[in-house]
């Protein structure tokens, strides 16, 4: 049977779109954390620590973004870490080796400001452990000595750990409960390095609340700090203002202008309640999401 030119172009286009942003490996860290390496092998080539990606699952489903982990521009893939915590992040989770994310944007944001400045502090909370991993890796090949102190509420929500001692000087380990390394906030972890020797510039990436507190401590020293905000984004391109923060009195927009702001000057409390904005929905979504699962 003869087909048309319009019906063979379908085919090969569909056919190409399947092989995109395919899923080869996945690896559930603890039952919420989940990483995942998907083959894009433009993204895979062109990113830099500290960029992100903005994905999309299912024709219906919503943009959200995701740092990337790591990048292998030989095999052309790229490493995400995803934590469910909604209907979005848990469709994701629920994709198998095989299948393909519907859309995949990036590299996108500021690339970190990657330099040899000295003794570099670096500070992870829960997922915030995967985005600073590349930067991790990125200033210890510029030379710069690394402390990296990685946190978590318990053992089981620990990840990357041996992947950020291959390019760290000294890991810290802290665990509210612990039930691993030291017991403690990564705020204590960090005060025992900085009462002990110069650091001459300080990383923070994960919650909210946990970046607040660290960009506090590193304030009391007037330690220059980078904090990386994973706040609501949707369009990537900063015409939307979701993302909006407040950094240094101005707004700014966390897509085009960051993700990486200033700690010291970005206005936290504004922040948190800004991503507690739709909590209310994004329950009854989650509700019932998993009540049909």
């Amino acid at each position: 049977m003869k087909i048309t030119k319009c019906e063979f172009h379908a085919a090969l286009l569909k056919q190409i779109v399947s092989r995109m942003n395919k899923i080869v490996e996945k690896e559930f860290f603890s039952d919420k954390v989940v990483r995942l390496v998907v083959e894009n092998p433009k993204i895979a080539r062109s990113r830099k620590a500290g960029n992100f990606v903005i994905l999309r699952i299912g024709k219906n489903g919503e943009r959200f973004p995701l740092t990337i982990a790591d990048a292998d521009p030989v095999k052309g893939t790229i490493t995400l870490v995803v934590q469910i915590v909604g209907v979005s992040s848990a469709k994701l989770a629920a994709l198998e080796v095989g299948d393909s994310i519907d859309d995949l944007v990036g590299p996108l944001g500021k690339p970190t400001d990657i330099e040899l400045k000295g003794t570099i502090l670096a500070c992870g909370g829960g997922v915030g452990v995967a985005p600073l991993l590349p930067i991790v890796e990125a200033f210890k090949k510029a030379g710069n000595r690394v402390i990296s102190v990685i946190a978590a509420r318990s053992k089981d929500l620990i990840i990357l750990e041996d992947q950020i001692r291959r390019w760290s000087d000294e890991v810290i380990v802290m665990t509210d409960d612990g039930s691993y390394g030291r017991k403690g906030l990564v705020t204590a972890g960090m005060e025992e390095v900085i009462q002990r020797e110069k650091i001459d510039e300080c990383i923070v990436i994960g919650p909210a609340i946990m970046m607040k507190f660290a960009s506090l401590t590193t304030k009391k020293y007037a330690i220059p700090t980078q904090a990386s905000l994973n706040s609501i984004m949707v369009d990537g391109t900063g015409m939307c203002g979701a993302c909006r923060v407040t950094v240094g009195g101005k707004t700014k927009f966390t897509c085009v202008d960051g993700p990486e702001f200033d700690a010291h000057e970005i206005n936290f409390d504004e922040m948190l309640m800004r991503l507690g904005g739709y909590r209310a929905e994004e329950t009854v979504a989650s509700n019932k999401y998993f009540q049909k699962q």
